[in-house]
């Protein structure tokens, strides 16, 4: 995070690069407008379900384990596979996520290690903490460089220390470093994909940008590709304004994606077709 040093309020200072702004009005917008739905006041519990179940499938996706949503939902044995694990990893990090809300902005690292735990699903002495040198990472599907132990937690006591402080950083511009952060350090010796996006949605709830958990930005992020998303870490990697607002750009629309997918959903509802 280089770009975010300078300032008593580094994440705040990202929402001045460019379009960053223009960035975090669409996305209330399109929060709004589902908010705003007429069925929201009535099936909120449903509709969250829903977006809890297509979140973990595409973030799943976007690991490696890219299944037709019926298939998700017809399934209740994730034991077998590779690809069934992952999913059911995606599954159970979605279901917790909303239990880590009141922990997040006083022990963020707690929380972290709590996601991977319950992502990783055993009992392994690397399971739950951030790797230690000459540890292996398995995250095929992220090539970047990997960075060394020392800097990871570094990295992460830094990352930490910005959301205990708080600051007038948008939601937006928040759950998109924490997102990138992880993905960049990868500090966890498996499932940081998961454990990244499950991260960026905790911040989207907990900020009260997204208090019910409606517009799931993994359906945007699978939406949008593993290339482009793989792109967009690139930019948040090298540390240019440029790249930065990209990626926060990029984050931006996952989640607009997220909330018209929702917003279907409460359509479907409204009909009685779902």
């Amino acid at each position: 995070m280089s770009t975010t040093g300078a300032t008593a309020d580094p994440l705040a200072a990202l929402g001045a690069l460019p379009g960053v702004a223009e960035s975090v009005e669409s996305v209330r917008k399109a929060v709004d407008r589902v908010y705003g739905h007429r069925v929201m006041r009535r099936r909120s519990n449903a509709i969250t379900s829903e977006a809890a179940l297509r979140g973990a499938r595409g973030s799943a996706a976007l690991s490696g384990a890219d299944w037709a949503l019926e298939e998700v939902r017809r399934r209740t044995d994730f034991s077998g596979d590779d690809e069934a694990r992952l999913m059911g990893a995606a599954l159970r990090l979605t279901a917790e996520a909303g239990q880590l809300l009141s922990i997040w902005r006083q022990s963020p690292l707690r929380v972290l290690a709590r996601l991977h735990l319950v992502a990783a699903a055993t009992n392994g002495p690397e399971v739950g903490r951030p790797r230690q040198a000459g540890e292996p990472v398995d995250e095929p599907l992220v090539e970047l460089p990997l960075p060394g132990a020392d800097e990871v937690h570094g990295r992460l006591d830094g990352l930490s220390e910005l959301i205990i402080a708080g600051g007038s950083a948008p939601a937006l511009v928040t759950a998109a470093v924490v997102h990138g952060e992880l993905l960049a350090l990868r500090p966890f010796t498996s499932h940081n994909g998961l454990v990244a996006r499950a991260a960026e949605r905790i911040v989207l709830v907990g900020s009260g940008l997204d208090p019910k958990s409606v517009c799931p930005s993994e359906v945007g992020h699978g939406e949008l590709g593993r290339a482009a998303y793989l792109a967009a870490l690139d930019g948040y990697v090298s540390g240019t304004p440029e790249g930065v607002a990209a990626w926060i750009a990029h984050c931006g629309k996952a989640i607009e994606l997220g909330a018209r997918e929702s917003t279907a959903v409460c359509e479907a509802l409204q009909r009685g077709a779902a």
